[in-house]
């Protein structure tokens, strides 16, 4: 059986959501609170290495907003692993994995398609 992690902070309203819906379509999942689970620097480096930090990093959260402007401007992956490690609430969320594919953020038909 294929073990789905979703990954992310358990108040953020997009992880809400997307727990809800994966609740009412009864689909088993584990999930990973960086808060109250931690953080994997290697799992994060390979996040980085498959993904790129662009679609990784949420860039319209606060927490990307209050990063000094020139570490926003030269961001690349060795940058955005710390900044990650330091707080995860840079990340975008959810990050779930389900049957080795990564999918970041929650969009109803889009999980539609993934458990299919």
């Amino acid at each position: 059986m294929t073990v789905t992690i979703m990954y992310g902070i358990k108040n953020c309203d997009t992880i809400k959501k997307a727990r809800k819906w994966l609740d009412a379509e009864n689909i088993e999942y584990r999930f990973h609170d960086y808060k109250k689970d931690g953080t994997d620097e290697a799992l994060f480096k390979e996040w980085l290495s498959s993904l790129g930090w662009e679609p990784v990093i949420n860039r319209r959260g606060t927490t990307w907003r209050k990063l000094p402007e020139e570490q926003r401007a030269n961001m690349d992956n060795t940058s955005a692993l710390a900044a990650m490690l330091e707080n995860p609430s840079i990340i975008k969320r959810p990050l779930l994995v389900h049957d080795g594919k990564k999918t970041l953020g929650f969009k109803a038909d889009e999980y539609e398609n993934i458990f299919k």
